[in-house]
């Protein structure tokens, strides 16, 4: 199997409008944040200075291992293990689906929007005003031998509904992974690894492990650093995606 080691910027690997799953067009019934959201302050820290940012312990431990057992009844499909052309491997089982509903809870009803909004410090890294996250939400499951090959996360133009307009024109500038799992719960591998400089050297890697709880966002689009995550050598590891969206 062919690994794309050196992707070209231009043409990003990764991106919702690139996905080979189908959307479920029935969103799930997806479990109540309980305890209620956040638990604790929530203070990006920042592993790559206006890069990367990553909030701690948004979600409690139970309320993963509530979500991990949830995710485990949903359809997931393999992706396909030859890719298209000009995209990076990926080997992992994903869920698709567009909910609204959902995308909003995660942006008004953990605390993310407070900690996003309320630090003036860190308005100039998002790209714009961001009004909440992309619907199409997605699950991956990486099982052992699975892994994403060096990419880039494109940025893509969409439309939001929100209260005050239903049609909101909006793009995606960071991206949003919600790690459920990590090795206090048996996954081994599966950092996600960072090459500030687009290429890929072992000496220039910045690897972030999975931390149960954890909500890690990078920047997207032309901004975007090549990253890949590594393979899953035992246990599970499981993430839930969305992305950032500002005001076009």
């Amino acid at each position: 199997m062919a690994k794309d080691k050196h992707p070209k910027k231009q043409t990003p690997s990764s991106s919702p409008a690139a996905a080979t799953t189908t959307t479920q067009q029935t969103p799930p019934d997806w479990p109540v944040f309980r305890p209620p959201l956040p638990v604790v302050s929530l203070d990006f820290d920042s592993p790559i200075q206006d890069k990367v940012v990553v909030l701690r312990s948004f979600f409690p431990k139970n309320l993963c291992r509530d979500y991990v057992s949830f995710l485990r009844t949903l359809p997931l499909t393999t992706t396909p293990g030859k890719p298209k052309r000009g995209m990076a491997v990926r080997v992992n089982d994903r869920f698709q689906v567009q909910d609204p509903l959902f995308a909003e809870r995660l942006w008004s009803e953990t605390g993310l929007k407070e900690a996003v909004l309320g630090n003036p410090d860190l308005a100039h890294l998002w790209g714009g005003e961001v009004v909440g996250l992309n619907p199409n939400i997605r699950v991956y499951r990486y099982t052992p031998g699975q892994f994403f090959d060096a990419h880039y996360d494109d940025s893509n133009n969409l439309t939001l509904s929100t209260p005050e307009n239903p049609s909101l024109p909006v793009k995606t500038t960071w991206t949003l992974l919600l790690y459920l799992t990590s090795s206090t719960d048996g996954c081994v591998g599966g950092e996600t690894v960072f090459y500030p400089n687009d290429r890929q050297t072992k000496k220039e890697a910045i690897p972030i492990s999975p931390e149960t709880g954890m909500l890690l966002l990078h920047k997207h689009g032309d901004d975007c650093m090549l990253h890949e995550g590594k393979e899953v050598t035992a246990g599970e590891k499981w993430i839930l995606r969305s992305d950032l969206c500002v005001r076009r």
